[in-house]
């Protein structure tokens, strides 16, 4: 098995960790979503997703991309076997988290009564401040999360991730039966982050920390190591934070417009774009430390070669999983809650199409130059995505909702999608012309067709057969999957040589690697049907 395969192999068991804690917790805290979309009215459920916007914002901007640093470092120094400077590591990562989350929640706790006055919601205001507790324990969280990550201990990091869903899952919904309503609500979410911060930081300490503990870190060493990580890390606070926070800006203009009920609808849609994170998260995160191990100058094959198959193995996955929440938004909502958000399917299958960029190498290509160290040239790449959205912001959402509070929506979620657009194609060109790496057009050309097919016959099935939600919803599923698995082999877009490889990256994961050949030998079907075909003309030719 050559080197690209076995990091390919790593990287696909990181994954699935990772997916144990995304899914887990995603299916743990749906089903807390699910329990409050129905004891929460349409407006205080748009009241609770608002009260969580500014929390959600600082976060982002707090971290100033010392945990990817942090990442960074701790994986660097395990392959070089230098894992006993890894303490110094940890200690500088961790203070600073604890430092600055602790300021921005006093910060977030002050100016509560104002973020609630723009939003023209004064009964924001409590709740703003209570999630402020969440920032402080979301650095903590945070922090640890990095140092498993670093470690490749993804278990670790799916255990907190699962705890913290449970906590939120269980109190939130409690607290709003004993007529707390949506300060019970908020109050479930901010402890949650809390739970999971404790746990985290406490297995950090023992499991980690404590092994390679050594004599104190001077204040000197400390403020050192943070210099180098803020030099790699500060780059990365631009485009992280447009990434996470341009959606938020985008729901924090459109809020005073929209009102309680259009922000329901919104945050009820919203909690469905989340599972698309079975697939992104683990991915991304999984890719980091493979491209930070690859060197761009001693191997620059290898290089392309991990990149162009992070693209289509990616994509194989995220585009269909994109295209079939498009084709089924319909019954998808209305299958939990009966026609009481009216408007959510619109705006989830809107919400869901930024994923679609994955076929050029949305994901890979974040990735890819954090793990390289190119973290300037993503800071150029978020600062013109953040102007674009500027446009959005300041003249395309309040022109629409001076008429039309719906299409306001409408149209932040679009602006999202657009902005972009413009660094993604500048981001796209710069590492082909710099590392000569890039996707595989064909094949992703290949990828998205067969999703596409197979989410229009899905939609004129739907169109044409008439149930009751759950019904056309596991009906449309069933057609989705067998058109695609039939359809992606038959198009290209998935050959017996990606069947190969998927078999041995996922091999040393027991039952997984056998619920995963119920599909390969599916997809194997019109793969072989292809190869007789190709030997019968190559005979008529002969």
């Amino acid at each position: 098995m050559d080197k690209a395969l076995n990091m390919g192999k790593s990287s696909a068991t990181g994954s699935f960790y990772l997916l144990i804690g995304v899914v887990g917790s995603t299916v743990i805290m749906a089903l807390g979503t699910i329990v409050l979309g129905w004891l929460l009215s349409r407006d205080e459920l748009g009241l609770y997703g608002v009260a969580l916007i500014p929390s959600s914002m600082i976060n982002f901007i707090r971290d100033w991309g010392v945990n990817s640093a942090m990442i960074k470092q701790i994986a660097g120094l395990r392959a070089a076997n230098k894992e006993d400077e890894i303490h110094d590591v940890i200690v500088s990562g961790v203070i600073f988290e604890i430092v600055s989350g602790a300021a921005l929640s006093v910060l977030c706790f002050a100016i509560a009564d104002v973020l609630a006055s723009f939003l023209q919601m004064p009964a924001s205001s409590t709740l703003i401040s209570i999630m402020s507790l969440s920032i402080f324990a979301g650095a903590i969280l945070a922090s640890a999360n990095a140092v498993f990550v670093g470690f490749e201990r993804m278990k670790l990091s799916s255990f907190t991730t699962i705890f913290s869903a449970v906590t939120k899952t269980a109190l939130g919904p409690l607290l709003v039966i004993l007529n707390f309503g949506v300060l019970g609500a908020v109050i479930g979410s901010a402890v949650s982050v809390v739970a999971g911060a404790a746990a985290g930081i406490i297995i950090v300490y023992f499991v980690m920390f404590k092994p390679i503990q050594k004599s104190k870190v001077s204040l000197s060493k400390i403020f050192r190591n943070l210099r180098s990580m803020l030099r790699y890390g500060i780059p990365l606070t631009i485009s992280n934070t447009v990434v996470g926070v341009v959606p938020l800006i985008f729901a924090f203009v459109m809020a005073p417009i929209a009102k309680e009920s259009l922000m329901g609808d919104y945050y009820a849609a919203s909690y469905f774009t989340v599972l698309l994170t079975f697939f992104t998260i683990p991915i991304s995160t999984a890719l980091f430390p493979a491209f930070a191990k690859v060197n761009p100058k001693d191997e620059p094959e290898l290089l392309k070669r991990v990149f162009s198959s992070s693209v289509k193995y990616t994509s194989v996955l995220v585009v269909p999983a994109t295209m079939v929440i498009m084709a089924l938004a319909n019954p998808i909502v209305n299958t939990l809650w009966p026609q009481k958000f009216p408007f959510a399917p619109l705006f989830l299958a809107l919400s869901v199409i930024i994923n679609l960029y994955v076929v050029v190498g949305y994901i890979s290509l974040g990735t890819f130059l954090t793990g390289v160290g190119e973290t300037g040239f993503l800071m150029k790449q978020g600062g013109l995505s953040f102007l674009v959205s500027l446009l959005f912001v300041f003249f395309l959402i309040p022109f629409f909702g001076a008429t039309n509070s719906s299409l306001a929506v409408v149209v932040a979620i679009l602006g999202i999608f657009l902005s972009a657009l413009p660094s993604l194609i500048w981001g796209l060109y710069w590492v082909w012309k710099r590392f000569g790496v890039k996707a595989d057009f064909l094949e992703s050309a290949k990828i998205f067709a067969a999703s596409s097919i197979a989410a229009i016959v899905t939609f004129l099935f739907l169109n044409i057969f008439s149930a009751v939600a759950w019904i056309m919803l596991i009906s449309g599923f069933a057609v989705f999957l067998l058109v695609y698995l039939a359809g992606a082999p038959l198009l290209g877009a998935v050959t017996q040589t990606d069947v190969d490889n998927l078999r041995a990256m996922f091999s040393s994961l027991g039952m997984v690697s056998k619920l995963l050949e119920i599909p390969l030998k599916f997809v194997e079907i019109p793969l072989q049907l292809r190869r007789r075909q190709g030997l019968n003309k190559k005979k008529q030719i002969l």
